[in-house]
């Protein structure tokens, strides 16, 4: 098999099969509907994983002009959210397959979510600026349908807002996009930038206010400040698996885009020390402590979570936008544990709801009885998101913590790391209750009432294994270190 045409079937594969599902007349048999879309993620992790092997070349597929080309090519960044996507993309399907059995519209769900996942494979594979940016457009058409999925009004308003900013964000980026047209002899990624050495000294300003435009049109998808308010509103409207890929997955694509844009176009040594790496830092802290307050005080567990990826996925931003090698190893570490602990408590808050039909933290007193199983994988993951080892979320923390210290802005190696103590305060606060009424009720909860509503083996076995993978990220994390370590080598 070519490399093209390896690239191209790992992208098409996912995307063609999706469309069947989703325009053929719905199977009669629900087994036979878990049995394709199974059949069609196992195949499309197959294709990924050779990619993955493959080397690191690129491959043109065709060109409009010398610049406007579409490049494949899988280096050791692509790699990393790759292998997350895949991962988080097989297990949350098989948990769709009981928590969507009763739902409606299920050609669709199951169509729209195989298609995200081929644009997400495209995203991860782009070699190019335009190529990236093209899969990133496409990433919010399939991806709107997600969230559109019930079609209540609430979720009709919350897809619009999405549709809405995600667009505004990337117009953003576009028009710093057709600047660098003129200001680079490629739009290939490469570490440590492209572009033209002559060019930067004679418009170094207009080329520092395109790249903080494209920082802040890819920082919407990563719900960012000032534009996060799609994020709180989008995800809890959505059913619980596609709010968990939203949540852990998709919103990774702004982060990815962001490192490409920092350190693969424009370069650290460009960025360091300048009015856009503050305004970049400082809209980083504001997010990370707003959405830990926004989560704090809000009583819809679903929300709640939502408010709570706006906070985490700053953390990941905070680190890019130190330059630095040791930050940049926590966010990259922070966008494998997070991405496995979002979609774990998201997937957690789907089967306390299918199980119980409850919503709001004060409606969860004695779940820990009724799902223990739920409840501990719940808790469990909690603490990663806290940043308590042995987790991977401690690992990420800790490296993002020693980087900010260790930085020469002073400022932010003091500010830095209290906002994320702070943050890690407000994230036990608005997590641990859930356990605390759990599974200590108090002396008048009604026992005799009491029985156990565990989901079906198709939700458990997911949350069980994610819950594993939290922890071992946790207890074993120099593999993963070492990789990241060298996805960054060249970057400084």
């Amino acid at each position: 098999m070519s490399v093209g045409f390896a690239y191209l079937t790992a992208v098409l594969f996912p995307v063609i099969a999706g469309l069947y599902i989703w325009m053929r007349k719905p199977f009669r048999k629900w087994k036979s509907t878990c049995t394709y879309v199974g059949v069609a993620l196992l195949v499309s992790l197959l294709f990924s994983v050779y990619c993955f092997c493959l080397p690191n070349t690129t491959v043109e597929l065709f060109a409009v002009t010398d610049k406007l080309k579409v490049v494949f090519g899988l280096d050791e960044m692509g790699r990393i959210f790759l292998v997350l996507t895949e991962i988080v993309w097989l297990l949350t399907g098989i948990y769709s397959f009981s928590y969507m059995e009763k739902e409606r519209h299920i050609n669709r769900y199951f169509g729209c979510y195989l298609v995200t996942l081929g644009v997400l494979v495209g995203l991860c594979c782009s070699a190019n600026l335009i190529t990236m940016y093209a899969f990133y457009e496409f990433l919010t058409l399939a991806s709107f349908l997600l969230v559109l999925h019930e079609q209540t009004h609430e979720a009709v308003m919350a897809a619009l807002k999405y549709l809405f900013y995600s667009f505004f964000g990337a117009y953003c980026a576009l028009f710093g996009i057709f600047f660098l047209l003129q200001y680079t002899e490629s739009l290939d990624f490469m570490p440590g930038g492209i572009l033209v050495s002559t060019e930067v000294m004679e418009h170094r300003e207009l080329l520092l206010l395109c790249l903080f435009f494209m920082i802040l049109g890819f920082g919407v998808k990563a719900g960012m400040f000032p534009l996060h308010a799609w994020l709180p509103t989008a995800h809890p409207v959505a059913p619980a698996p596609a709010s968990a890929v939203l949540s852990g997955i998709i919103v990774k694509a702004g982060v990815l885009a962001i490192i490409r844009t920092v350190y693969y176009v424009f370069g650290a040594s460009f960025v360091r020390d300048t009015w856009v790496q503050y305004a970049f830092l400082v809209l980083t802290l504001i997010t990370v402590f707003m959405g830990s307050m926004l989560a704090f005080r809000e009583p819809v567990l679903k929300k709640r979570l939502a408010y709570s990826t706006v906070s985490q996925l700053s953390y990941i931003l905070f680190g890019i936008a130190l330059l630095d090698t040791v930050s940049l190893t926590g966010s990259l570490f922070h966008v494998l544990a997070h991405g496995f602990i979002k979609v774990t408590l998201f997937l957690c808050a789907g089967a306390i709801i299918h199980q119980t039909g409850a919503t709001r933290v004060d409606e969860l007193r004695g779940i820990g009885k009724k799902m223990p199983v739920t409840i501990w994988c719940f808790t469990i993951v909690s603490l990663g998101l806290i940043g308590i080892p042995p987790t991977g979320g401690f690992i990420s923390k800790w490296f993002l913590a020693v980087g900010a210290l260790e930085s020469e802005m002073k400022t932010f190696a003091i500010a830095g790391p209290v906002v994320l103590l702070v943050s890690a305060l407000l994230t036990a606060g608005y997590l641990l209750p859930v356990t605390i009424r759990g599974f200590l009720p108090g002396d008048d909860f009604d026992y005799a009432k009491l029985k156990k509503e565990e989901p079906s083996l198709f939700m458990t076995v997911p949350i069980l294994i994610m819950t594993v993978i939290t922890v071992l990220l946790g207890i074993c994390p120099n593999p993963v270190r070492d990789y990241i370590t060298e996805a960054i080598t060249l970057l400084f």
